[in-house]
């Protein structure tokens, strides 16, 4: 993984709090730094999966929006993403039924470990 300049314009004005320039991101070949880089900005970047955009919500509180987007989408990433939140809320019931549904089970990482590995799975996925 290639680290972003962080002496760049466009760094230096997301580190500053500009976010004006953060959904110019080239997410087709977003990292989780230019991820993480991305929560400074008030929306996420445009083109951004919608479950990046779930995580992404999360990221800045707005677990409510990230839930709203996941129960929309069908599929295992959406279901394991939903575990994430439910686990996250601390119903860690729901969170076992949406483990199921993905075929996985609950992660003995943290919540900030687990956000991380599923953000980077989904920005992997993204790139290809």
């Amino acid at each position: 993984m290639q680290v972003p300049d962080h002496s760049s314009e466009e760094c230096r004005r997301v580190h500053a709090g500009d976010s004006s320039q953060a959904a110019g991101y080239n997410v087709d070949a977003m990292d989780i730094i230019e991820f993480r880089q991305s929560l400074a900005a008030d929306s996420p970047p445009a083109g951004m999966s919608a479950l990046l955009q779930a995580l992404w919500h999360d990221a800045k509180g707005g677990w409510q929006r990230a839930h709203e987007i996941v129960q929309a989408i069908k599929g295992k990433q959406s279901a394991r993403v939903h575990a994430y939140l439910h686990r996250k809320e601390g119903d860690l019931d729901n969170a076992g039924y949406w483990h199921a549904r993905a075929g996985s089970t609950l992660p003995e990482t943290t919540l900030e470990q687990e956000w991380e590995e599923l953000a980077v799975t989904l920005l992997d996925k993204e790139t290809k």
